[in-house]
C-alpha cells in the first residue's frame, strides 16, 4: 500500500509535468521567430552570433529559452504552486550561475585584442586608405574580438533575463507567504467547532490503528516477518539494549575516558553527555528499522514512522540541553538559575520538546487526512497555549532568580563547586545577561501568540511562538558549544579552566554568532533560496568603475599582501642579524638600510596584492588626485614628517644610538621611523619627536661621526694657595684617568680670582663622550682625595656683616627685661654688637637675602 500511495502521488506529478511540457512544446514554435529577432537584435553589433556557437552551446541555449518561456508563462498565470515555483527558481538560478561564469570568460584575451587594435591607430576616415597589411591585420583582430565578445553579450542578455525572472518568482512566493500569515480563520474558542475537530482527530487515530491492524493480520506480513525473523530479532534486541542501557553505558565509558587526562576541563563530561543522547537515539533508529523490515505498518503508519527518529532526536536533544543549561545543584550552571529552580527549568525544556513533537505530529496528520482549516485551528490552539504557558513559567523562574539574594545564588557555587570554577561562574553570568534579554523578547511574543490565535490568526501565532522557542534554544546551544570550545582549548593548550578567559574563546563566540545568523534567518521564515541569493550577491561583490570588488578579490589581496609582508620581515630580520653585522657599515646605516627595505617591501607587497586581486591600478589616479587635495590642506604636517623621515634615513644626520640634543631635550636616539623619532632621555623616559623638528630645527649631535668629546671640571681653592702647585696636581690627575686622551693633552686653566676662591678648570678630551658624567665624577673624587692629602683648602662661600652704630644695641639691651632670650649676639670681622628683638627682623631679612644670593652661605 505504501508503494501504491507513492506511485499515485508520482503519477499526479507526472501528469502535471506532461501537461506543462506539451504546452511548452506548442508555444516554442510560436515564439521561435520572436525569440530569434529579440536575441539577434540585442546583440546585432556582435555579428552572426548563432553561426559562431557550437552545437552544444546552441542546445544549451534552446534549453534555456524553453525554461525561460515556461517561467514567464507561470508568472503570468500565477497558477503554479509554491513548490513548483521553488523548483522553477532552482532551474533559473542554475542557468544564471552559468551565465555569470560565461560573462567573465576571455576577459584578458579581449583586453589584449583591444590593446592591439588601439596600437594600430585610428581607423582611416571615409575616403582614406591604409596599407593592405595593416588593414588585413585590423580586420583579423576585429573579427577575433567580435567572436570573443559574442558569447559574453549573449550571456549578459541571458543573465539579465534570468535575474529578472528570479526576482518575479521571489515576489510571488513572498506575496503568498504574507497572505498565508495574515490569513484569518475561525476562532478556535468557538465551541461549535470542537466536536468536528475531536471527531477528525479520532478518525485519524482510528484509521491509523485499523490500517496497522489489518496489515499485521495479513498473510504477506506474517510470511515477511518469519522470513526476516533473525534480522528483526537482532535489531529489536540491540535497539532495546541501547535505548534502555545506553545512558549507563555512556557513563561507564566516560569513566574510562577520564583516565586519559583532562580531569576538570569538562571535555570528557561533554563527550559523555553526547553519548547519552547518541546511543539511545541509535536504539530508536534500530527499532524503527525493525518495524520497516517487518512491514507491520500500513501506509499512514509507515509515513509516520519515517518521522519517528526526528521526534526522538528532539526529545533527547532538548533533555540534554536542559541538563547542560541547568546543571545539578552540586555543579555550576551555564545559565545560573536558583538551585531550587533548576529541576523545574529542565522540566520546562522537556515540555517544549513534547509540544514541538505533538505539533509536528498534527502537521503530518493534516497532510495525510487533508484536514479542514477549522479543525486545524482548533487542534493547534492548545499546543500554542501550552507553549506560551511554558514560556511564561520559564520567564517567572528567571525573574525569581534575578530577585533572589546574591548569597542564595552563590551558595551552590561557593559551597559545592570545585575551587577552579570561578572563571565558569563569570562566563555563566555573562551568558545569563544575554539570555535574559532574549528571554524577555520571547516572552512578549509568547504572550501575543495565544491572543492572535484566539481571534483566528493561527498561522501568525504559530509563526511567532515556535520561532521564539527555537531562538532561545539556538542561543542556549551556542553557549554550550562555546563552553565546550573553551574546555577543548584548555585541554589542547594545557591551560585547563584558565583557557575560558582567553581571547580564543572570544573568537570562537564571534564565529558561532556569525554561523547562527543564517540559522536564525531560517528559523524566522527566511527561505533557503533567499539565503543563497544573499550569498551569491555577497560573492559577486560590487563594481567600482571597471573594477569588480568581491570577497574573493579581497581574500586574494589579504593573502598576497600577508605573504609579501611576511617575506619582507624575514628578509629584514636576516639582514639585521646575519648579513649587515658582518659589514663595515655603522649601526645607523644598518638601521637605515633595514628600515628602507621594509618600506619598499610593504609597498611592493601592496602593489602585487592589488594586481593579483584584479584591481585596475589606473583607476587609483583619481583617488590619488583626491588625496592630493586632502594632503594640501589637512595632511601637510603628516606628509612633512614623512618626507623628513625619508631624509633622515637617506642623509643620516642622526643615527640610531646617537646622543643628541633638540628643543631642550637630550638623550639617545632609539628608533627612527618615517613619521617620528624616539629619543630615550637620561632619566629613561621615551620622547617622541616629529621628524620635521629634526630637519628644520637646530640639533646638537654629540656622537656624530665619532664619540670623542670634551669634559670640563671646575675647581676652586682658597686664597693663599700656590697656583702653580694646583696646576701640576690637576694635570697629574687628568692625565692619569684612562678615558682622557693624551693627544691632545689635557689642560688646566686658571680662570681668575673669584669672590671666595681661586678658580681653575680641567679641560680634557675623552675617548667616549658618553662617559662624560662618570669621568667628571671620578676626577672630582680624585681631586678631593689629593687636596686632602696635600692639605689644600677648598673654600666655601662666606659673608661678613658690618654694623655702623653698635651703641644702639647696647642701649636696647639695657632696656630689655630678658636680654638673654630677646637678643642676638653678632660677631663681625671688626666689631661686635647686639640686636634687639625689634631689630631682629631686619637681620633675618638680610640673612635671607644672603642665602638667596649664595645657597652655600649657610655653611
Amino acid at each position: 500500500m505504501t508503494t501504491a500511495f507513492r506511485q499515485s502521488a508520482r503519477a499526479k506529478c507526472a501528469t502535471t509535468a506532461l501537461w506543462s511540457h506539451a504546452l511548452v512544446t506548442r508555444l516554442i514554435a510560436v515564439f521561435a521567430l520572436w525569440l530569434a529577432v529579440t536575441v539577434l537584435g540585442s546583440i546585432a553589433a556582435a555579428g552572426p552570433v548563432f553561426a559562431q556557437m557550437t552545437a552544444q552551446q546552441q542546445t544549451y541555449m534552446q534549453e534555456w529559452e524553453s525554461t525561460a518561456l515556461r517561467a514567464e508563462q507561470s508568472i503570468d498565470s500565477r497558477r503554479a504552486s509554491s513548490a513548483a515555483f521553488e523548483q522553477l527558481r532552482k532551474e533559473l538560478t542554475s542557468f544564471r550561475q552559468d551565465f555569470q561564469a560565461e560573462k567573465s570568460k576571455n576577459k584578458q584575451r579581449i583586453q589584449t585584442l583591444t590593446n592591439q587594435i588601439s596600437a594600430l591607430g585610428e581607423p582611416p576616415a571615409e575616403g582614406e586608405t591604409e596599407p593592405e597589411d595593416i588593414a588585413a591585420l585590423r580586420q583579423q583582430l576585429t573579427s577575433q574580438l567580435n567572436q570573443l565578445k559574442s558569447p559574453r553579450l549573449i550571456a549578459e542578455s541571458a543573465f539579465s533575463r534570468a535575474d529578472g525572472l528570479i526576482s518575479e518568482v521571489d515576489s510571488i512566493i513572498r506575496e503568498r507567504r504574507t497572505k498565508y500569515l495574515l490569513q484569518r480563520g475561525p476562532s478556535p474558542l468557538n465551541p461549535e467547532l470542537w466536536p468536528d475537530a475531536l471527531a477528525a482527530l479520532g478518525w485519524a487515530g482510528r484509521t491509523l490503528w485499523l490500517e496497522t491492524k489489518s496489515q499485521i493480520g495479513s498473510d504477506t506480513t506474517v510470511e515477511k516477518i518469519w522470513g526476516s525473523f533473525p534480522e528483526i530479532l537482532l535489531l529489536v534486541l540491540l535497539g532495546s539494549f541501547l535505548l534502555l542501557r545506553g545512558r549507563f553505558w555512556a557513563r561507564a565509558m566516560g569513566g574510562r575516558l577520564r583516565m586519559l587526562g583532562a580531569r576538570g576541563t569538562g571535555v570528557w563530561t561533554f563527550i559523555v553527555s553526547l553519548l547519552q543522547v547518541a546511543l539511545p537515539l541509535l536504539g530508536i533508529l534500530l527499532l524503527t528499522t525493525s518495524l520497516e523490515v517487518s512491514g507491520i505498518l500500513g501506509v499512514r503508519g509507515t509515513l509516520m514512522l519515517e518521522h519517528l527518529p526526528g521526534w526522538a532526536l528532539i526529545l533527547f536533544s532538548f533533555h540534554w540541553l536542559g541538563d547542560q543549561l541547568f546543571k545539578a545543584p552540586e555543579e555550576v550552571s551555564l545559565v545560573p538559575f536558583a538551585v531550587a529552580r533548576r529541576g523545574e527549568a529542565r522540566l520546562m525544556i522537556d515540555l517544549w520538546a513534547v509540544i514541538l513533537v505533538l505539533q509536528d505530529v498534527l502537521y503530518e496528520l493534516y497532510q495525510l487526512e487533508k484536514t479542514s482549516v477549522d479543525t486545524q485551528s482548533v487542534l493547534s490552539f492548545p499546543l500554542i497555549l501550552a507553549a506560551a504557558l511554558v514560556m511564561y513559567r520559564l520567564n517567572m523562574l528567571g525573574v525569581s532568580k534575578a530577585e533572589a539574594e546574591p548569597s542564595e545564588l552563590a551558595q551552590g557555587a561557593a559551597d559545592k563547586a570545585e575551587p577552579d570554577t570561578e572563571q565558569e561562574t563569570r562566563i555563566s553570568i555573562g551568558a545569563s545577561r544575554l539570555f535574559d534579554v532574549v528571554r524577555r523578547g520571547a516572552f512578549f511574543l509568547g504572550f501575543a501568540a495565544p491572543l492572535l490565535a484566539a481571534v483566528g490568526y493561527v498561522n501568525a501565532a504559530e509563526a511567532l511562538i515556535y520561532p521564539a522557542i527555537s531562538t532561545l534554544l539556538l542561543l542556549a546551544v551556542l553557549f554550550v558549544v562555546q563552553r565546550f570550545a573553551g574546555d577543548l582549548y584548555g585541554f589542547v593548550s594545557g591551560q585547563g579552566d584558565a583557557a575560558r578567559d582567553s581571547l580564543v574563546l572570544v573568537a570562537v563566540g564571534f564565529t558561532l554568532s556569525l554561523i547562527a545568523l543564517p540559522l536564525l534567518s531560517l528559523i524566522w521564515g527566511a527561505r533557503v533560496a533567499d539565503m543563497t541569493e544573499l550569498w551569491s550577491t555577497f560573492l559577486a561583490g560590487f563594481q567600482i568603475g571597471d573594477t569588480q570588488i568581491s570577497p574573493v578579490a579581497f581574500l586574494s589581496f589579504v593573502v598576497v599582501f600577508a605573504l609579501g609582508y611576511g617575506v619582507t620581515r624575514v628578509v629584514q630580520s636576516t639582514l639585521r642579524t646575519s648579513l649587515l653585522p658582518k659589514t663595515k657599515i655603522d649601526p645607523g646605516g644598518q638601521n637605515a638600510i633595514v628600515s628602507g627595505l621594509g618600506y619598499v617591501g610593504v609597498f611592493l607587497a601592496a602593489l602585487v596584492a592589488i594586481s593579483m586581486a584584479g584591481l585596475d591600478l589606473s583607476s587609483l589616479a583619481i583617488v590619488a588626485g583626491a588625496l592630493s587635495v586632502g594632503i594640501g590642506f589637512g595632511l601637510q604636517t603628516i606628509v612633512s614628517n614623512f618626507v623628513s623621515g625619508i631624509i633622515l634615513l637617506v642623509e643620516r644626520p642622526i643615527s640610531k644610538g646617537d646622543w643628541i640634543e633638540v628643543g631642550g631635550l637630550m638623550g639617545y636616539v632609539r628608533d627612527i621611523s618615517v613619521r617620528s623619532t624616539r629619543i630615550e632621555t637620561f632619566d629613561r623616559s621615551d620622547v617622541i619627536v616629529p621628524n620635521s623638528d629634526l630637519i628644520t630645527g637646530t640639533v646638537t649631535n654629540y656622537t656624530r661621526g665619532n664619540t670623542v668629546g670634551r669634559v670640563i671640571v671646575p675647581v676652586g681653592v682658597a686664597y693663599g694657595t700656590d697656583p702653580r702647585r694646583i696646576e701640576a696636581i690637576l694635570n697629574e690627575i687628568a692625565q692619569s684617568h684612562p678615558m682622557v686622551l693624551l693627544k691632545p693633552a689635557p689642560s688646566v686653566i686658571f680662570q681668575g680670582f673669584g669672590a671666595d676662591s681661586l678658580d681653575f678648570e680641567i679641560r680634557a678630551i675623552l675617548r667616549d663622550v658618553n662617559w662624560v658624567l662618570s669621568v667628571k665624577s671620578d676626577l672630582n673624587y680624585e681631586i678631593a682625595a689629593r687636596f686632602a692629602a696635600e692639605e689644600i683648602e677648598i673654600p666655601f662661600a662666606q659673608r661678613d656683616l658690618w654694623i655702623r652704630n653698635p651703641e644702639a644695641f647696647a642701649q636696647s639691651k639695657a632696656k630689655d627685661a630678658q636680654p638673654d632670650q630677646n637678643s642676638v649676639q653678632t660677631t663681625t670681622g671688626a666689631s661686635t654688637g647686639t640686636l634687639s628683638a625689634v631689630d631682629r627682623p631686619d637681620l633675618d631679612d638680610m640673612h635671607d637675602s644672603a642665602a638667596e644670593a649664595d645657597p652655600d652661605a649657610d655653611r
